[in-house]
């Protein structure tokens, strides 16, 4: 059938067809055809309904990160003997060309991996500190509204991720330092379309930082670099950055100190001081990943959940599982009111600790034994009324002893490598420094500004991070390395995978297909104080049943807005390894 007719077929059918045909065209609908509610996901033969795929498996190593072509890095680099390591690294270096609007070399970093040799599982903390330069009476003055502004050179904190690729590499790294950055700055210098999610983030991210009123001290350099036709690129726009390809292939060739205490670095210092911002050189030489011992909560069925301390929220997650096991959620039923309510009153009860509690343990001591006990669950357990929404959730006592991609990997060996990196707000300070073709991180406006907070701003201080990479080990064997993307929302969407696999049987892809809720209102470490029930938003997939059964127990009920986060997973089994990568991102799965 000739194009003319068929489209002449469609307008006969009504408005329906026609909205489908504007998608062929490129051209949008006055009523685009995703907005439409009475639309539903295809049949599938087997398993759950909403499953936007099925779980993908192999026997030699599995990927799984937003963005198809990170994913075929992170493959190859396997086939060519890496490590599950080396793949992460390669990986997420990718990731910061082509998905910028959620990480890169400006970012920081956080990773759990199971070590095959050590039979454990250990964890990495990659974020930065703040500039020595930088003081709180300056930080004051440059926050009018008692927040640290989320643009600009006050929210500006040293970036960690180079140096945690670096210091995994160190101990885990099998393939050449160099041929981990090449495939980066291969693919930004070539260029690759952009996908639909990515675009429509920088198109937002982008319209904020260029705004007048935004008081960024420079944008020229991003504007250059993510608006070359005077716009941000559409879905399908190839975008290139030769800057980033040339800072990478310095990274490759100079190692970890070509950032930190090289050329990069002078770069770096000589921008900070030509906008008038605080990070130097002596700043980023400083700069070190720490390994740390994960914390970890056993929650049913052998199953035992591991998160990062502070200054990461990963203990939250830990909360929530410790306050949900002393209910049996799986006679309540998946996506039931009495379901979602419990777990969004453990996650206002956990929410309040992390805001009373969570900083950069060198400046604050934090009970984070007592925090994880069963005995504290149990405490925290009591206060949720199984039929009614809590007035008010408080903080508990305790002595006194204080924009994000995330990707999976996990090689033939048995290492698997959860690993979260971010700018924090999407794009992240709007801050380009000249040249490099990355943009620097606006982690530092996760500090509070309150007097006596544990998680006050200081120089040379980590501030509170909402990154959380997920793990988990099934009756002491390593089973899934996990991670679910978007600030607040992580601890709450992995709290959704654990219940959705462990609690309601749903398998690795179905779990994050699975339609989720989100509550909104609770206290910040930010100094933020959030009083009241705040709001429970519910995706559009959840029962317009229990949307009205929630209500009636006095939630208020807010809908869809798009910030549910984004999963990947890898899992093993006595015979296999599985991958899975949702339908909110554009991401892929892969194995061997």
């Amino acid at each position: 059938m000739h194009r003319r007719t068929f489209l002449s077929s469609l307008s006969a059918l009504g408005p329906l067809a026609l909205g489908a045909s504007s998608l062929f065209s490129g051209r949008a609908s006055a009523t685009p055809l995703v907005d439409r509610p009475d639309i539903r996901a295809g049949d599938r033969l087997a398993g759950a309904s909403f499953a936007s795929r099925s779980t993908v498996w192999g026997t030699k190593g599995a990927a799984a990160t937003s963005h198809p072509r990170a994913t075929l890095v992170a493959i190859d680099i396997l086939k060519r003997g890496g490590s599950a390591v080396d793949a992460a690294i390669a990986a997420n270096a990718s990731l910061g060309f082509l998905e910028p609007t959620a990480n890169g070399i400006g970012g920081d970093a956080f990773c759990m991996l199971w070590d095959p040799k050590a039979e454990k599982v250990v964890g990495l903390n990659g974020s930065g500190r703040s500039p020595a330069a930088l003081s709180l009476e300056t930080v004051r003055e440059r926050s009018p509204k008692g927040r640290i502004p989320s643009l600009g050179a006050v929210s500006v904190s040293v970036p960690g991720a180079v140096d945690a690729w670096w210091t995994l590499h160190q101990r885990y790294g099998v393939l050449p330092w160099k041929d981990l950055m090449a495939p980066a700055a291969d693919l930004a210098e070539q260029g690759m379309p952009i996908p639909l999610m990515i675009a429509a983030r920088m198109r937002s991210d982008m319209a904020r930082i260029v705004k007048p009123e935004s008081n960024v001290e420079e944008i020229d350099n991003i504007r250059k670099v993510y608006m070359t036709r005077g716009r941000t690129p559409n879905e399908g726009e190839v975008v290139r950055n030769p800057d980033l390809a040339r800072t990478l292939r310095m990274i490759g060739e100079g190692g970890r100190d070509a950032y930190y205490d090289g050329p990069i670095a002078d770069t770096i210092e000589a921008y900070f001081k030509r906008i008038g911002g605080w990070m130097t050189r002596a700043d980023l030489a400083a700069q070190y990943a720490k390994w740390v011992e994960p914390n970890h909560v056993d929650y049913r069925d052998g199953v035992s959940v591991y998160g990062l301390p502070p200054n990461s929220q990963g203990p939250t997650t830990l909360q929530m599982l410790s306050i949900l096991k002393n209910f049996d959620m799986a006679e309540l039923g998946l996506v039931s009111a009495q379901s979602i309510h419990l777990q969004a009153e453990a996650k206002r009860l956990a929410f309040e600790d992390r805001a009373k509690w969570f900083a950069d343990p060198d400046f604050a001591e934090i009970p984070i034994e007592h925090l994880l006990s069963d005995e504290y669950g149990q405490q925290r357990a009591a206060l949720i009324n199984p039929r009614k929404v809590m007035e008010r959730a408080f903080p508990g006592d305790a002595p006194h002893k204080g924009g994000t991609t995330y990707l999976s990997v996990s090689d033939a060996n048995g290492m698997m490598v959860s690993l979260i990196q971010s700018n924090f707000a999407g794009m992240g300070s709007g801050l380009m420094p000249d040249g490099l073709g990355f943009s620097f991180q606006n982690r530092g406006s996760g500090f509070s500004l309150q007097d006596g907070s544990p998680n006050i701003y200081a120089p040379g201080k980590r501030p509170f991070h909402t990154i959380i990479p997920g793990f988990a080990l099934k009756d002491g064997a390593p089973w899934l390395s996990f991670g679910v993307m978007g600030g607040g929302m992580q601890p709450q969407g992995q709290t959704q995978i654990i219940t959705n696999m462990v609690d309601y049987g749903l398998g690795l892809q179905a779990a994050g297909d699975c339609p989720r809720w989100r509550h909104d209102g609770s206290s910040e470490p930010t100094g933020v104080y959030k009083p009241g029930v705040g709001e429970l938003r519910l995706e559009n997939g959840i029962p317009d049943a229990t949307k009205a059964e929630l209500a009636a127990m006095g939630w208020t009920v807010g809908g869809t807005d798009a910030g549910f986060g984004g999963y990947q997973a890898t899992m093993k089994t006595e015979e296999a390894y599985g991958a899975a990568s949702e339908m909110r991102k554009d991401g892929l799965a892969l194995a061997i």
